[in-house]
């Protein structure tokens, strides 16, 4: 899940919270005390599901790294540029 749509999603779920706890006839104290449990637990889930995707990763061997970031074969002694096509 992007930042984008977490903090959306967060909000959201925030502003469920609030007016609930709003509806329910609860003091202001109450309701900041709950929105902030919430946001608490809403963060601490959302880094534990980051930590698990990182940790479930494989990583790559240096090697098979670069080719990757390169994509390209160059032969030895050639000169990258930024140029397209031939030049003249």
């Amino acid at each position: 899940m992007s930042l984008p749509k977490f903090i959306v999603g967060m909000i959201f779920a925030l502003a469920i919270v609030v007016g609930w706890s709003y509806f329910e006839g609860a003091s202001l104290g109450t309701i900041v005390v709950r929105a902030v449990l919430c946001a608490v637990i809403i963060q601490l889930g959302y880094f534990l599901l980051v930590f698990a995707m990182i940790a479930r990763s494989r990583p790559l061997p240096a090697d098979r790294a670069r080719e990757a970031d390169r994509g390209v074969k160059v032969a030895e002694g050639e000169k990258l540029t930024a140029r397209r096509g031939s030049v003249r």
